[in-house]
């Protein structure tokens, strides 16, 4: 190797270490969300609720659409959340999180593909397998997230879990637009010759999307390793999994006070996050009220989707200066003014700007509440506490679309959500990071000892 290779080799390595993507199991770990996040862009966000409410349930009113959809989307988010702790703590006492990861993936992707032989009237499959689809995803992310301290340590907990969500972005927007050029363009991947072309190009974007999810999963199953977590002094390897695993979960109830500081947190990250959720998932319902096109609203989904690749890398590039949780703050002070643009906001290109701006910190405060939580919690139990963080993360999808709706008949639901980021930003003040993680390390050298 000649001089130049040898430095163009050397500044390759070093941009991937700056991104914390220089070691195989930490890339082929952040390639998972680059997997997964097919599914949330094209099933979740953009061309399966169209697909449902245009084709398969065209016979129904909007409001049974609404309702129909509404509920299974509960149902699912309600039973991956109450499933995550127990089984959290499972992995974590059989060292089964990959497997565990495996079988939900494998359940989302099946649902998925199922979607192919969706059509006219065929209401019921249509939300059943949405509903799987749903708790596939929300369960692998468990077990994927606990994977998370065992793959990376210190600083690059932080670079890696944005650098993963940076991937997110890359996957996700890049799948998006294979599948709106499918269904826009049939004739380029040829459909042009079939019946209800818009339909069957819409059906196959489900299969890409099943493909998608299983091709770029791959490397993390080759690469990263099951972490080789000790058992607590109380445990046998022979004990019943099921007792151990509710035990466990008991037992880190009552914990808790002991993990004040990752307790604090995820009351700070309940409360912040469904304001971030409300504005992603009721952005469709909010555009078709200002009479935006839906042409306009995918638009800014991409929008979003591309915008947050770099910002989430550089957000990430602020923890590493300022620390995880002034950027959350930084992030949560940034979704304050977007909130109280989108309530001024009345015409396509401002709903662009919007878009693109909560690309800017989306990923960053998502992110970084991931890797912060994950440094205050003891790496041992990273699957049971992540379950719980898990949960949480699906209850914060609650509270916020009713204090919208609730406050949408006053016009103010828009800037009802400013509280969210207020409260939560407050919580998250008091979390001392630095006590936070010496109590969790010191619970990890206890056992090791």
């Amino acid at each position: 190797m000649d001089s130049a290779d040898s430095s163009a080799a050397a500044r390759r390595e070093g941009w991937l270490e700056k991104l914390a993507l220089h070691d195989p199991a930490m890339r082929a770990w952040a390639f998972y969300d680059f997997a997964n996040s097919s599914l949330f862009t094209v099933v979740i966000t953009a061309v399966f609720p169209i697909f449902f409410a245009s084709v398969v349930a065209a016979d129904l009113s909007d409001d049974q659409k609404r309702v129909q959809f509404g509920w299974a989307t509960t149902a699912s988010l309600l039973f991956a959340a109450l499933i995550g702790p127990p089984l959290g703590a499972l992995a974590d006492f059989r060292r089964i999180k990959k497997r565990l990861l495996a079988l939900f993936a494998g359940i989302g992707v099946l649902a998925t593909a199922g979607m192919f032989w969706l059509g006219p009237g065929t209401v019921d499959l249509a939300l059943v397998l949405f509903a799987l689809a749903n708790v596939g995803a929300a369960g692998s992310f468990v077990f994927y997230d606990a994977l998370l301290p065992h793959v990376a340590r210190g600083r690059d907990m932080d670079r890696l879990s944005t650098s993963g969500y940076a991937l997110g972005y890359v996957g996700g927007g890049l799948c998006l637009a294979l599948s709106l050029a499918m269904i826009q363009r049939p004739a380029w991947f040829g459909f042009d010759s079939a019946e209800n072309t818009a339909s069957l190009a819409a059906r196959a974007s489900f299969v890409l999307v099943a493909v998608w999810w299983t091709v770029f999963s791959i490397p993390l199953f080759r690469r990263v390793s099951e972490p080789e977590t000790p058992l607590e002094p109380d445990e046998s390897s022979t004990d019943n999994p099921v007792r151990v695993a509710f035990t466990r979960l008991s037992e880190t109830f009552r914990e808790l006070r002991s993990y004040k500081q990752a307790f604090l947190l995820l009351v700070a990250f309940l409360v912040y996050n469904d304001g971030i959720g409300t504005i992603v998932r009721m952005a469709v319902l909010f555009g078709e009220e200002r009479h935006i096109s839906r042409t306009t609203m995918i638009t800014a989904i991409l929008l979003a989707q591309f915008t947050g690749i770099p910002f989430t890398i550089l957000f990430g590039r602020l923890a590493a200066r300022t620390g995880p949780k002034l950027a959350i703050l930084v992030s949560l002070a940034a979704y304050v003014g977007i909130t109280v643009l989108a309530f001024r906001m009345d015409s396509a290109p401002e709903f662009l700007v919007m878009a693109g701006l909560v690309g800017v910190v989306q990923g960053g405060a998502q992110s970084l509440s991931r890797s912060l939580f994950a440094s205050l919690v003891p790496r041992h139990k990273s699957a049971e506490f992540f379950g719980l963080f898990s949960t949480l993360e699906k209850f914060a999808g609650v509270l916020g679309p009713l204090v919208f709706t609730a406050s949408a008949t006053s016009g103010n639901a828009i800037l009802a959500l400013i509280g969210f980021f207020v409260v939560g930003g407050a919580v998250l003040c008091f979390v001392d990071v630095d006590a936070g993680r010496a109590a969790a390390q010191a619970a990890d050298r206890e056992l090791a000892t």
